[in-house]
């Protein structure tokens, strides 16, 4: 706005002022546009339930071995997050965070299978009220080049709570067993704290509280 301004002053040409007037409205318009913040709400009961986290599209199911924390096989479901989308993140289930971890990295693109590896991100787990726990990676793409994560260890959050942003194309990453039921298909569009990513299985504690009861 002020360049234009100083073109106005300057004497510019008019054609000169009015296409610098139009592009700075419509980069005004795509940064307002990408910084929204909506109001979400997730109403349904979510036990056993994993929300998606973020707004985007489905870019990874996979049985894969997550080597941070788990070091074991989970399945990967993986958001991919464009210029165009809402970059706050939601937690994916309820429960406590365990742990809320940074990883310097670089800034490939974030569609790419190893940027949930190398690229600037954010590890957060929560344990369920069952005693599982559930991974969720915000990872940083080419164009974002700061993760912010509210997350913190011992706090009880839930699917409603916001966990983080992320700036510009990005990409969001959670773990889940392998026994859990996905009910998401690549190339799907999905919108946070609203699409229903997986069914978890039920736990042997509730299990065993069934056939009790």
């Amino acid at each position: 706005m002020v360049a234009n301004g100083a073109l106005y002053f300057t004497n510019a040409p008019k054609n000169i002022v009015a296409l610098s007037a139009i592009a700075s409205t419509i980069v005004f318009l795509l940064i307002l546009n990408f910084f929204r913040l909506p109001y979400r709400h997730f109403s349904g009961d979510d036990a056993n339930k994993i929300i998606a986290p973020a707004d985007g599209k489905i870019v990874a199911i996979e049985e894969t071995v997550e080597t941070e924390y788990f070091q074991d096989k989970r399945l990967q479901i993986s958001i991919f997050m464009s210029v165009f989308n809402v970059h706050a993140n939601w937690y994916p289930a309820s429960g406590k965070v365990v742990t809320s971890k940074h990883h310097n990295g670089r800034f490939m693109a974030a569609y790419l299978p190893k940027s949930s590896t190398e690229n600037e991100r954010s590890t957060v787990v929560i344990t369920l009220p069952d005693g599982r726990e559930i991974l969720t990676r915000q990872i940083a793409g080419a164009m974002a080049r700061r993760i912010v994560t509210y997350a913190k260890p011992d706090e009880n959050v839930t699917v409603n709570d916001q966990m983080g942003f992320i700036k510009f194309g990005s990409r969001v990453d959670i773990y889940l067993p392998l026994d859990s039921e996905i009910l998401v298909e690549l190339d799907q569009k999905v919108t946070a704290t609203q699409t229903i990513l997986a069914n978890l299985s039920p736990s042997n504690k509730q299990s065993n509280e069934e056939a009790r009861s």
